[in-house]
């Protein structure tokens, strides 16, 4: 569109190469759309894996944090009942 109107204004073209609806320029992005879409779509995919092992791993280490804590808190436990406290 710059260009048409750039032509048009500078050298008082009476017809731009690309009249009004911009035909060859809705071929062009149409192409652009056409070709980032699959692109956009695989890079969304492999986040998407990324963020699955992510979780798995959160996952994993919660519970071994959780074992650990009730672990800990088992032992916490024999020690006030050998101090007398419960």
């Amino acid at each position: 569109m710059s260009i048409n109107v750039y032509f048009f204004v500078e050298y008082k073209i009476r017809e731009p190469w690309d009249p009004y609806p911009f035909i060859l320029l809705n071929l062009v992005l149409s192409c652009l759309a056409a070709i980032q879409a699959p692109v956009i779509l695989m890079s969304q995919n492999r986040h998407a894996q990324k963020d699955r092992l992510q979780a798995q791993y959160d996952y994993a280490v919660n519970r071994k944090a959780e074992k650990e804590i009730k672990e800990v808190k088992e032992q916490l436990e024999r020690i006030e009942r050998k101090l007398g406290r419960k």
